[in-house]
């Protein structure tokens, strides 16, 4: 099969779900602060990326094209019901993940990829604000659900959106989406690849 090309569904099974570089990156920033925390733990509400059991808080690293960042969403230009789906399914599990977590009494706190590339500390940073608070949570309120393109060209689209909680919808008609965020700082200590399972 050597030098076929892969079938989508294929080349979708490759795309790593756990340890993303965000991730990866995120865990060395708090693990150099001195907090321990376990990977990819079971919480009432699915797998954290990032969870402090004990204290019952967990973290998620959302990436900003399979769970619908209104700033980085990118739309396919193979536009198929493929897409639509998987990001409407993605969506739904967030939302329904995040209530199981709030209703079991976790504090929960979500962030999208891009402001872990932007500036991982200023990340880690808040994430400590919000541990040392110990109420609440964070989380990005609005996820793209579905877009359209407008006109015959597809340059102009439709977002359609809702929050992660609650049951507030909107719409955004704007041109096309094109802005891909880019590959995270390699340069951050990497103290988070030394113990797999528990940090």
């Amino acid at each position: 099969m050597s030098g076929m090309a892969m079938s989508r569904s294929e080349n979708m099974a490759r795309i790593h779900a756990r340890n993303t570089e965000p991730e990866v990156l995120l865990r060395s920033r708090l693990w150099a602060k001195g907090i321990r925390f376990r990977i990819n733990y079971r919480t009432p509400g699915g797998r954290a990326d990032i969870a402090m059991p004990r204290q019952r808080v967990a973290i998620f690293v959302d990436g900003c094209f399979w769970h619908g960042c209104p700033e980085h969403y990118v739309r396919p230009r193979g536009a198929s019901p493929l897409w639509d789906r998987k990001l409407a399914e993605n969506v739904s599990r967030d939302r329904r993940q995040s209530q199981r977590l709030l209703d079991a009494g976790w504090m929960l706190i979500r962030l999208w990829e891009h402001e872990v590339r932007e500036d991982a500390e200023a990340a880690a940073l808040h994430l400590l604000s919000l541990l040392e608070a110990g109420e609440g949570g964070s989380w990005p309120e609005w996820r793209v659900v579905r877009v359209t393109p407008l006109g015959s060209a597809g340059d102009f689209e439709r977002r359609y959106l809702k929050t992660l909680t609650g049951e507030s919808e909107r719409q955004e008609d704007s041109p096309r989406i094109t802005t891909k965020i880019g590959r995270v700082d390699r340069s951050a200590p990497s103290a988070s690849r030394q113990q797999p399972g528990y940090h």
